[in-house]
């Protein structure tokens, strides 16, 4: 073989190997790029299944809520159909205990007609007896009303209003005396001028025999120091005592309806603060009301009607 004949077969022998190797290379970027591609699409399924992921996880923590919801719901609604069972149970239980009354009220219906009127007359009767007490009642507030009138008329003639006051209260008619008007300060002797007064008084209690009167004295506050008296009450004790003895003694009233009593500087009028509230403190009341014997026979027993 010539050398010319080598260097061709050897150029040849490297044309070739040159175009082989440009094939696989060729081929190789295609592969390359084809795995590219492969991967690019590869990731963007990644990035698909990754938000379906978040998603489904999202979707699942929402039924995860929905189903807590759904079973606190449940137990809610299991308490309130135990509940209703429970009523229904008392609704049942009610209605036969209605229907046992009703039975027994059939049962017992005649002998509580009887008993109704029974009762009604037994009212009837009451209200008959309620009637008498009110007619009672109105004619003596009528009585005590034409007393106070009379007892007024009687004392106002020479004397100052002040001094004397005559009221209606409840049941009785009473009088408030200044006690100037009857002692002197600190005594429970009568002055002569009181008798003028105690003497208009008695002709009312003469022609009334059926009150009782009961004589009360009422001192101030201040203490007092003097022989023969120990306090404002003993004070007020006497000069209760000394009204009586002249209502007895100069105008013939009946002691066994005279009553002494004495209050002492207590149920004041007025404040004992100042001069003037201390002149009205001290004073006598003569209290005139029915004797208690007629409230007695009024309420006694046997004459409510049964």
């Amino acid at each position: 073989m010539t050398p010319r004949t080598i260097f061709l077969l050897l150029v040849s022998c490297a044309f070739l190997s040159s175009c082989i190797s440009k094939k696989k290379y060729a081929a190789l970027q295609s592969e390359v790029d084809f795995q590219k591609e492969e991967m690019a699409r590869c990731a963007t399924l990644v990035e698909d299944f990754s938000l379906k992921l978040k998603n489904c996880e999202r979707s699942n923590d929402e039924l995860r809520s929905d189903l807590a919801a759904t079973q606190k719901e449940l137990s809610l609604r299991q308490e309130q159909i135990g509940d209703l069972k429970d009523q229904i149970s008392d609704v049942k239980r009610q209605r036969d205990q209605t229907v046992k009354q009703v039975g027994d009220l059939t049962v017992l219906s005649q002998s509580a007609n009887e008993n109704i009127n029974q009762t009604l007359s037994q009212l009837e009767g009451k209200d008959k007896y309620i009637r008498l007490l009110q007619e009672a009642r109105t004619k003596a507030d009528s009585i005590n009303l034409a007393l106070a009138v009379n007892l007024k008329s009687v004392l106002q003639d020479g004397i100052n209003d002040q001094d004397v006051d005559v009221k209606v209260d409840k049941t009785v008619v009473f009088i408030n005396i200044s006690d100037k008007m009857l002692f002197k300060s600190g005594s429970w002797d009568i002055n002569s001028s009181a008798m003028t007064i105690l003497g208009k008084i008695a002709r009312i209690l003469q022609s009334k025999p059926n009150l009782e009167v009961m004589v009360e004295g009422y001192t101030d506050n201040l203490p007092i120091a003097r022989p023969g008296i120990q306090d404002n009450w003993d004070l007020s004790v006497k000069r209760a005592a000394s009204v009586v003895r002249i209502l007895q003694k100069n105008f013939s009233i009946d002691p066994n309806r005279l009553i002494a009593a004495g209050r002492g500087e207590y149920n004041a009028l007025a404040s004992n603060d100042t001069p003037e509230g201390r002149s009205t403190n001290r004073r006598t009341r003569i209290i005139l009301m029915p004797k208690l014997n007629e409230f007695y026979d009024l309420l006694d027993g046997d004459n409510v009607p049964k």
